[in-house]
């Protein structure tokens, strides 16, 4: 075991875990967060998408010993962020949400393009998500999502 000490969505956080054990299952297990979701288990898929000093990580694939004094941000404080609503109001507006279990991985990420200075245009933003994967194919709202939020960004940054 280990006394690990994090920052989680601007708290900070002290525990005893064993150092192998991963994000994803404190976040739900020990911390009662749910929308971080299990999905493939191996990074691939961003159902578990977490920000880890601000920058998008699967939750599946970080270790306990990893979080030490790091800044861990889930969507549960992303979607109380006004920076978020835009992304939340385009994939609701343009039907990027089906079933819902990619919906917090995939807004995580998207959040964090739509904040990045310069931010991509619709085809870079598409191509940075390709490790958030939808299994209901809601991929054409998704898809429209990413157009309504980065296709004129070039004319405005």
């Amino acid at each position: 075991m280990i006394a690990l000490t994090f920052n989680l969505n601007g708290a900070d956080v002290a525990l005893q875990v064993a150092p192998e054990r991963r994000l994803l299952d404190i976040l739900r297990e020990d911390m009662q967060l749910t929308g971080a979701k299990p999905g493939c288990g191996i990074g691939r898929c961003g159902a578990c998408m977490v920000w880890l000093d601000g920058l998008p990580m699967n939750a599946c694939l970080l270790m306990a010993f990893q979080l030490q004094d790091r800044r861990v941000t889930t969507i549960e404080a992303v979607a109380r962020d006004p920076a978020s609503a835009p992304v939340r109001a385009a994939m609701a507006n343009c039907g990027g949400v089906q079933c819902g279990y990619c919906s917090a991985g995939m807004v995580m990420t998207l959040t964090h393009l739509h904040q990045r200075t310069p931010r991509p245009d619709a085809r870079e933003a598409a191509a940075l998500t390709c490790g958030n994967l939808c299994r209901c194919t809601g991929y054409g709202g998704i898809q429209r999502a990413l157009d309504e939020l980065f296709t004129t960004t070039r004319e405005m940054t």
